[in-house]
């Protein structure tokens, strides 16, 4: 299978007619000012270089504002760019991120010029109230709207999501996940929300008006939201923001980051739960006391079975005395697992005897 590379550009608050209570995208990505089409070519020029193996798929992807709210000539302007290397075969395809109220049938058929294959929507919640709650500007029947228009031109449709917006429950962030599921999205972003400095959020956070997840609550409703994902074929491509010099721990006089379920490696907590998750309910399955199991899987899996810092093996340890021996089988599918037992309790009993 190829390997996809992905080129980003950021265009933080270009195109954004507002500004959510969350949301400060100059803290978010480190960039402060109006990217050129200059800055565009020698971005991808960077990239280009650094990239040993031509045979893999390369993607370049506008990230961080609402791509297209800019003006149509500044659009044109970056899309040209970068169209220039889908022309030339150094690039296969772009991506844009945009908000689902600024998508209509002239803009996709723009986008279709320039090859744009892929449309992410910042959608953070289908609940109306919750959406009004975090001054996103736009309703749920935008976010369907915008989801039918783009599948139907022939793009790639994804969707981002948010947990722990004001006023939203675990219910609300289940219910918004399996309404993006009925618009039949192919990929989608799950974020927990973090307190970033001079935001709105921030001045609640600061009157005890919001209490952001913990890292625990974080990964609850994040884990149960990618295993529904997950169940109907849906690609979970990030969960949690990307750790960089801004956002990364609070403690760390640089972070942007002043509260939240920031953790730098917030995709393997989630994932190691679900594995964890996973091997309970086989081992639960045996009707004998299980001393000794082998897990085989695919190596790329591994780290996830472990878990973060091993915290899965010490479970199993600590809370049913089940030791693991991993075995790596690249024959078998990722996110799959094959279990043997290895020792019950009575085998360790008749070895005492």
């Amino acid at each position: 299978m190829k390997k996809e590379y992905i080129i980003p550009i950021f265009v933080p608050h270009l195109g954004c007619p507002n500004a959510c209570v969350f949301c400060n995208q100059t803290k978010i990505t480190g960039k402060q000012k109006q990217v050129t089409a200059q800055e565009v070519r020698d971005t991808i020029e960077e990239y280009l270089e650094s990239f040993k193996d031509t045979e893999n798929k390369v993607e370049v992807a506008f990230f961080g504002g609402s791509f297209t709210g800019i003006e149509e000539e500044k659009q044109n302007e970056l899309l040209e760019v970068a169209y220039e290397y889908v022309k030339k075969g150094q690039v296969d395809s772009i991506r844009i991120s945009t908000r689902p109220d600024y998508i209509d049938r002239k803009i996709l058929k723009r986008l279709k010029k320039y090859k744009v294959k892929t449309i992410e929507l910042g959608v953070q919640s289908t609940n109306n109230y919750v959406l009004e709650r975090a001054k996103r500007g736009h309703t749920f029947e935008d976010v369907k709207r915008a989801s039918k228009w783009i599948r139907h031109h022939g793009f790639v449709l994804g969707h981002q999501m948010m947990v722990g917006l004001p006023e939203s429950t675990a219910l609300d962030e289940m219910n918004t996940a399996k309404d993006l599921i009925k618009l039949k999205p192919k990929m989608v972003r799950i974020y927990p929300v973090l307190v970033i400095k001079k935001t709105e959020l921030e001045e609640e956070y600061q009157r005890e008006e919001y209490e952001p997840l913990s890292i625990t609550q974080a990964v609850e409703r994040c884990k149960e939201i990618a295993d529904l994902f997950n169940q109907h074929k849906v690609n979970v491509i990030r969960i949690g923001l990307q750790n960089t010099e801004e956002i990364t721990d609070p403690s760390n006089p640089k972070s942007q980051v002043v509260a939240g379920p920031y953790h730098p490696a917030f995709r393997q907590l989630v994932e190691g739960n679900l594995w964890y998750d996973a091997i309970v309910a086989e081992i639960k399955k045996y009707n004998m006391k299980v001393k000794v199991v082998e897990i085989r899987a695919n190596p790329e899996d591994i780290n996830n079975i472990i878990g973060h810092k091993k915290e899965n093996m010490k479970k199993l340890k600590e809370l049913y005395d089940v030791d693991v021996n991993l075995s790596l089988d690249d024959k078998i599918k990722c996110g799959k697992f094959e279990m043997k037992i290895l020792k019950t309790y009575e085998d360790l009993l008749e070895e005492v005897k």
